[in-house]
């Protein structure tokens, strides 16, 4: 059976279960003491009452599926059971692709609104716009659904065509438009350049996020001129829940050209496995920095330890969550899944974050935005510009006065960043620092070596 391994900030999901056999498990169960089979005539015991006794008449399956998964969600906050239809959610997500629209929607006053149709999709090419309110879905209703519903009626086949009734601000009437769905690839990493570094916004790990992330530095570091012209490269993990494990040791060696990324370790020793790094930086040696915060968990922290210690990056911002946990989705009949935990994972080190997160190597917290009453402090911006009878500097040339105007400039974003995203614009001023020094982060050959306290 296929499974996929996954490292997601995962609780218990709810929802409706489907039944197991017990049969086979009483067979293969055999050298179990008799206490086992007690217990398991106990919930036959239970079951049966409830069946007769219970005030209302009940779903037989929804009593096995209920009773399947409190014995999961016992173990521990992320093993789970998950019904077909959940299970199906489940892989659309981890492969950041499916049949569809491309159209990005939210629920106002509970009709659905576009936020933004995606570039080069159906919606963009049949020129579906931002605010436009999606009211029938091939002559049917989409009010009194929820998003999630309306969502599923506008997925489908590749290559199937679907009709949407359109309500637009400035038309009269609303007016249908037909589509044709195509695949819709959901964009795992965004880039974008600031102030020569390049900024890759990481929100999730599915089979989109490393291929989303050699694209992504490609266009900024083309925009900066070449790869060469980069200070340096911020990842941002802040409030990345996870995702699936191969993508978090495919971005670690992106930018990592030998050791090990992460380990595992099972309940049993032979399951054990270990991961390297390969040759190839896709940073070309820049200094990195990792922004993490208290929403950062399982992938990205596998991400953000397997940098820190090989000394590759520095870790700026606050601990992350602490899920050193890997779940393992095992599918079962009637095509529905459990997420079953079967492992932990030590980051290069050998250390686990387990219920500990990663601390970062600079803690730096957001601080929560000013009032908007509050006004800058003249007293502290005046300068020698601002006393009475200065002497004008009549000697600057024009590329001087250039260069005066466009410091200005970039003074100002910088501030205006700070009021916007404190520890974003401090990530920023860590590599121009290093850039301006002229220092590169050197990785460590043996992270767990250097985590070694020296002997006297």
């Amino acid at each position: 059976m296929k499974k996929f391994v996954i490292a997601a900030l995962g609780g218990t999901i709810a929802g409706t279960l489907l039944s197991v056999q017990v049969a086979p498990l009483l067979a293969e169960e055999t050298s179990k003491p008799a206490s086992v089979y007690q217990e398991l005539d106990l919930f036959g015991d239970v079951f049966k009452r409830i069946r007769t006794d219970y005030v209302e008449q009940v779903d037989d399956k929804k009593l096995i599926e209920a009773a399947i998964n409190g014995m999961l969600s016992s173990l521990d906050p992320h093993s789970s059971f998950m019904p077909a239809e959940e299970y199906d959610d489940m892989k659309v997500q981890t492969r950041g692709s499916f049949g569809g629209l491309g159209i990005e929607v939210t629920m106002e006053n509970g009709a659905v609104k576009v936020v933004s149709p995606m570039d080069g999709t159906p919606a963009a090419a049949a020129g579906i716009l931002a605010s436009d309110f999606i009211t029938h879905v091939n002559g049917e209703s989409l009010m009194g659904l929820t998003l999630d519903d309306a969502v599923d009626k506008m997925r489908g086949p590749v290559g199937s065509e679907v009709t949407l009734k359109i309500v637009r601000e400035g038309k009269t009437e609303p007016f249908d438009v037909t589509l044709t769905r195509d695949t819709i690839k959901l964009t795992a990493v965004k880039g974008r350049l600031e102030a020569n570094t390049a900024i890759l916004r990481i929100t999730t790990f599915n089979d989109q996020t490393f291929p989303n992330l050699q694209e992504s530095l490609k266009k900024v570091a083309e925009e900066a001129g070449g790869i060469g012209k980069l200070n340096g490269v911020v990842l941002d993990l802040r409030n990345n829940p996870g995702g699936l494990l191969t993508q978090a040791i495919a971005v670690s060696d992106a930018f990592l050209d030998k050791g090990e990324i992460v380990s595992t370790r099972g309940r049993k020793p032979e399951e054990s496995e270990r991961f390297n790094a390969t040759p190839g930086d896709l940073a070309a040696g820049k200094p990195i920095v990792v922004l993490i915060n208290g929403g950062s968990a399982s992938a990205s922290e596998i991400v953000t330890g397997a940098l820190q210690d090989h000394h590759r990056a520095i870790v700026v911002g606050t601990k992350s969550f602490g899920k050193g946990s890997v779940q393992t989705v095992i599918p079962v009949q009637n095509e529905g899944a459990m997420r079953l935990t079967t492992s932990r994972y030590y980051t290069p080190s050998g250390r686990s974050i387990q219920a500990l997160g990663i601390a970062p190597d600079i803690v730096v917290p957001q601080p929560p935005a000013p009032p908007e009453t509050d006004k800058e402090d003249t007293a502290d911006t005046r300068s020698e510009a601002d006393l009475r009878g200065v002497l004008s500097n009549d000697s600057m040339t024009e590329d001087e006065k250039k260069q005066a105007e466009e410091e200005r400039v970039k003074a100002e974003e910088a501030a205006k960043m700070r009021l916007e995203d404190f520890q974003l614009a401090y990530a920023i001023d860590i590599i121009k620092g290093l850039a301006v020094a002229g220092q590169t982060i050197e990785p460590v050959d043996d992270p767990k070596a250097a985590a070694k306290p020296a002997k006297p």
